[in-house]
């Protein structure tokens, strides 16, 4: 059974995501600038050696990468599309998208598609058909996302509707030349029901947290260490630098058991690192197995981390036997919003 639950956690609102009583998303609202919010930014100075500029917007200094040469003070359109780290320059990118529960409008590119999940030809060309229409000829590109597979055609075309006037009014909007928020990112409760697109119960209740004992899987969320059943557990420690990963076959002395410790780490890891919202260098200390093991430990992570939606890239063994990842930095830490 899965439950889409909006409540609040420690005066924050929150949105978690449960299946079968258990916790595997969590959106938390945060206080820096929310990833989608879109500024009107004035180009500031370039940033020598780092293959961009700073921009001035209303919430500070943002860094843009880009190898084009723009002039000081010049207005852009930039789009938040990352969380900074402590005391640097807000990430934001000028390929600014406009996002809802059924469609992505991408002003950058052009042309009507659909998601790849979305196989059955008469479906797919259905979708066309009315997206074409409900976009009216625009140069702008469209995306259907896979729920629309099973959306009403009415209802999508109303959506994308309502998303091209707002792309068309925020985009017009670049030639004033003051810095200014054009539009907010959604926060929590708003991301969840557009980003959750499965099949789900929604329970909207501030107090849901302590109703459905959802504090206290949040709380375990913010420890250490994970049990990985039996005698083996997994401990995530967030460095400035990276993201620190020991596998642990705790007590299970047999030939076995560092490799089935890793399998189980490797199957819970995406959820761990969702759930705790971290991202960037992430080192897997694994427990000791054989070399011809690693190949099996690294289909089933791949596998894994196939399924999330936030972008990670396996980079692979070092030479001290740990295993690398890269995560984008999409959420905040769980650690620095509840802690």
């Amino acid at each position: 059974m899965k439950q889409v639950i909006l409540g609040r956690i420690r005066q924050r609102k929150a949105a978690v995501l449960m299946i079968d009583g258990k916790l595997v998303d969590l959106f938390v609202d945060a206080d820096l600038p929310t990833i989608g919010t879109i500024y009107r930014a004035i180009c500031d100075r370039p940033a020598k050696g780092m293959g961009g500029f700073f921009l001035k917007t209303p919430d500070g200094s943002a860094f843009l990468r880009s190898s084009n040469a723009v002039a000081k003070n010049y207005p852009l359109i930039v789009q938040v599309n990352g969380y900074a780290e402590n005391r640097k320059a807000i990430p934001v990118t000028h390929k600014v998208v406009f996002k809802s529960r059924y469609a992505v409008i991408t002003p950058s590119n052009s042309g009507v598609n659909l998601s790849r999940k979305i196989r059955k030809n008469e479906v797919r060309s259905r979708l066309l058909e009315m997206a074409k229409k409900a976009m009216g000829g625009s140069n702008m590109g469209l995306i259907l996302r896979s729920i629309t597979e099973k959306a009403k055609l009415d209802e999508i075309a109303l959506d994308i509707s309502h998303l091209k006037k707002k792309a068309e009014s925020i985009l017009s909007k670049v030639s004033d030349g003051s810095q200014m928020i054009l539009m907010e990112g959604d926060k929590s409760w708003d991301l969840a029901l557009r980003d959750w697109t499965e099949e789900a119960s929604v329970i909207r209740d501030e107090n849901a947290f302590e109703q459905y004992g959802i504090c206290e899987q949040i709380n375990s969320a913010l420890g250490l260490s994970i049990s990985l059943g039996s005698f083996a557990s997994m401990t995530v420690e967030e460095t400035r630098a990276l993201v620190a990963v020991d596998i642990d076959t705790g007590g299970d002395l047999s030939p076995a058991a560092g490799l089935k410790a890793n399998i189980a780490a490797a199957r819970v890891l995406p959820t761990v690192l969702r759930v705790r919202g971290v991202g960037g260098q992430i080192v897997l200390d694994v427990a000791p197995m054989m070399k011809k093991n690693r190949s099996q430990f690294e289909n089933i992570l791949r596998a894994s981390f196939k399924a999330d939606e936030i972008n990670t890239t396996m980079v692979g063994w070092t030479a001290m036997g740990h295993y690398e990842l890269h995560r984008k930095r999409v959420r905040v830490p769980l650690r620095e919003l509840l802690m």
